[in-house]
């Protein structure tokens, strides 16, 4: 793959084999096939920067029939045995988060990813973790970050989302896929919240057990679960920031609701609202695996989704709404507002970013291996509104995979964790 010019390819060329390559391996990973597509060498790198954004190494490496090209399975064992290795490092870190937590008097609740691997939908080495999602009462946060300073670790950005904590003593972070030495980042939540695309949904008083005790809790509910899911998944979708194994997690749930759990779903109210935010990624979600989400859901729930964003989520694809769409949208996800004058503030907020969307770019840039190489974040707003308009420029997140992917050498069997 070395043979590749990194810049070589023409933007357009690269685009056209992302969203290619995308809706291949999101149905590779759903409805396995025999025979590996005719690609050439550019697009099985693609393969490999898809894979990677979309975190599904491990599920195609576990479920693909495929039986070449030799790269593509070393590959593949590659992000798997990284996967696994990292994922031992983080249930050590959860076992110490979870100590600490019992002996000071602190409910923590698990999230999203260490959830799942909690309740044994996935195995080690099965699912990418990216980081450690925590859930505490705000009456317990200071009491929270005395206990991650203890674990090794320092609040390095906060934001309305979040707290991020990172370890005091870290390494240069590998770029490119899963890698199982690059730091573990922990996201210290308050609250569950989404901005869709300006109004806050906040499901936070659904997540917390009933009864809570010291230590590191389970959701309130399986519901409770899919209803992150969905609202994480909604979220993304919105700003073009899907993961195909964000769907995975939702049909590998689906699978073990009984009628009670849909039925807790959908008496849900967040913000006095049914969820009308889930109806796109359950939409999305049956394309991929069908039968999974039961028809009566969506009897249930189509009608509270404003008709415009019902419309157009009808035929979207995973190629469209998440990484593997590599061109900048001016307003990604306008179709998201439920009035003219949400979708006109978002407009305004698109062009005229608060103090707060600032630093969310700037978190990017210093944060993300390689965010200051690409000029994107570092030039003036009026400079980024004409390039929206006259270039469409490419995301840098989907570009940084793309090229870290191009420049990856034949050989990375090395690499692989035993």
């Amino acid at each position: 793959m070395n043979n590749v010019a990194v810049d070589g390819p023409s933007m357009d060329k690269v685009a056209t084999a992302l969203w290619k390559v995308t809706e291949t391996l999101a149905r590779e990973v759903t409805a396995p096939t025999e025979t590996p597509p005719a690609w050439d060498e550019f697009e099985w790198c693609i393969a490999q920067a898809v894979a990677s954004m979309q975190g599904i190494s491990a599920q195609l490496g576990a479920k693909s029939r495929w039986q070449s090209p030799a790269m593509w399975q070393r590959f593949l064992e590659n992000q798997r045995s990284h996967i696994a290795g990292r994922h031992r490092r983080i249930e050590r870190l959860l076992d110490e988060i979870d100590s600490h937590a019992r002996h000071d008097g602190i409910a923590l609740v698990a999230l999203k990813g260490a959830a799942l691997h909690a309740s044994g939908i996935y195995q080690p080495g099965d699912r990418p973790m990216a980081d450690i999602d925590l859930l505490t009462r705000p009456e317990n946060v200071k009491a929270a970050r005395c206990l991650l300073e203890r674990c090794g670790y320092e609040n390095t950005f906060t934001s309305w989302r979040d707290q991020l904590f990172e370890p005091r003593t870290r390494g240069r972070s590998v770029a490119f896929g899963e890698h199982v030495d690059n730091p573990i980042k922990i996201e210290l939540h308050t609250r569950i919240r989404e901005r869709l695309p300006v109004s806050e949904t906040d499901i936070t008083g659904f997540l917390f057990p009933r009864v809570t005790a010291p230590g590191i809790s389970k959701y309130q509910s399986i519901a409770s679960l899919m209803m992150h899911l969905l609202l994480h998944a909604a979220g993304n979708m919105r700003a073009r920031a899907l993961r195909m194994i964000q769907l995975h997690d939702i049909a590998k749930l689906a699978e073990r609701f009984a009628s009670s759990d849909w039925e807790e779903l959908l008496a849900a109210r967040a913000n006095g609202q049914a969820l009308w935010w889930a109806v796109p990624p359950l939409m999305l979600t049956a394309r991929y695996y069908a039968g999974t989400i039961p028809a009566f859901v969506f009897a249930r729930l189509r009608a509270e989704c404003p008709w415009l964003l019902r419309k157009i989520t009808q035929s979207q694809l995973v190629a469209d709404v998440s990484w593997s769409n590599i061109r900048v949208n001016a307003l990604p996800g306008i179709e998201w507002s439920q009035s003219p004058r949400e979708a006109l503030v978002f407009m305004f907020q698109r062009v005229l970013p608060n103090r707060e969307a600032r630093m969310e770019l700037k978190r990017f840039s210093v944060y993300h291996s390689g965010g200051s190489e690409i000029p994107w974040y570092g030039i003036s707003q009026v400079a980024r509104i004409f390039r929206w308009v006259f270039s469409r420029p490419p995301r840098v997140q989907t570009l940084l995979a793309v090229r870290a992917a191009l420049s990856q050498p034949n050989d990375n069997s090395s690499d692989t964790m035993r």
